[in-house]
């Protein structure tokens, strides 16, 4: 789905239901849905029309893109595992945004992303409450994989913006650095649509690998527990019926027999002296 800020006018597009996978196109400012050579590329919604009447700002751009989102999960039953969100520019704030929120979403593309409002303008190295589009601080919690296209001729939003957000995230995709890329321009060179495609492939596949693995992982949890019950009725047995050597069985029989013999008496010293008186023996 395509649609434009709060305050830029409308957006109209048509999708292809048959396909599985849905994009959600957060576009920079100052960028035209209308003719832009991606929207050819992209899943735009089916007769879907936004109008928009309200004025642009931060708060709004969040309410914009919830109500899209909202739209395709109601009205089109679109679920969070089909759904890439895709940002561009400063579409890469209210993106990462709803990233941050939806735990479950297949994919994110950023596209020459920003770190936040006013690190566009200043190198500062903290946060301040009256900055805007804190990606900085969101990207961290977005749980899906993340494609970062970025250009390293860009004027507008330096490189070094993409690739920070990259190494921020928890499930990185191979970004794509194109080399002389300026801030609007990217879509012109064969690598952007080619890796563009291949990110939405290999997320694609990975959903349904996932899928059969947990199956095999079942499966072979319930192989595993048969053959622990087995080895241990085994082990059981063997255990009750111990196995001892000859000899050492023998050796315990000789030694039982031994100390089960009654051992005889000695005569006292009062019965020795009696004895030897009757014989003559005592002088």
């Amino acid at each position: 789905m395509l649609y434009d800020y709060s305050g830029y006018g409308q957006s109209t597009g048509k999708a292809h239901e048959s396909l599985s996978l849905k994009v959600l196109w957060c576009k920079g400012c100052g960028f035209e849905l209308y003719g832009m050579p991606r929207a050819r590329h992209v899943n735009t919604h089916r007769n879907s029309t936004v109008v928009a009447n309200f004025r642009p700002s931060e708060c709004n751009t969040y309410a914009d893109i919830d109500a899209v989102y909202k739209c395709l999960k109601e009205q089109y039953g679109v679920k969070d595992e089909q759904l890439i969100l895709y940002g561009q520019s400063v579409g890469s704030g209210p993106t990462i945004d709803l990233a941050s929120r939806v735990s479950n979403l297949r994919g994110v593309v950023l596209h020459s992303p920003i770190l936040s409002g006013l690190r566009v303008l200043y190198p500062v190295k903290r946060t301040y409450w009256f900055d805007i589009y804190k990606n900085i601080d969101k990207i961290g919690v977005v749980k899906c994989p993340v494609l970062v296209i970025h250009g390293t001729g860009d004027e507008v939003v330096d490189w070094s913006h993409g690739k920070q957000l990259w190494e921020l995230c928890q499930e990185k995709y191979e970004p794509l650095w194109l080399s002389g890329g300026g801030h609007c321009n990217l879509e012109l060179y064969p690598e952007f649509i080619k890796h563009l495609k291949k990110f939405v492939l290999t997320i694609g596949k990975s959903k349904a690998a996932t899928n059969g693995s947990k199956k095999t992982a079942v499966d072979s949890d319930s192989q595993s527990t048969t053959t622990d019950s087995g080895t241990s009725d085994a082990f059981e047995l063997s255990t009750e019926l111990p196995e001892a050597s000859r000899n050492s069985l023998d050796s315990r029989l000789e030694k039982s027999k031994k100390t089960n013999k009654p051992e005889k008496s000695r005569m006292s010293t009062d019965h020795v002296d009696r004895f030897r008186r009757r014989k003559g023996l005592v002088w």
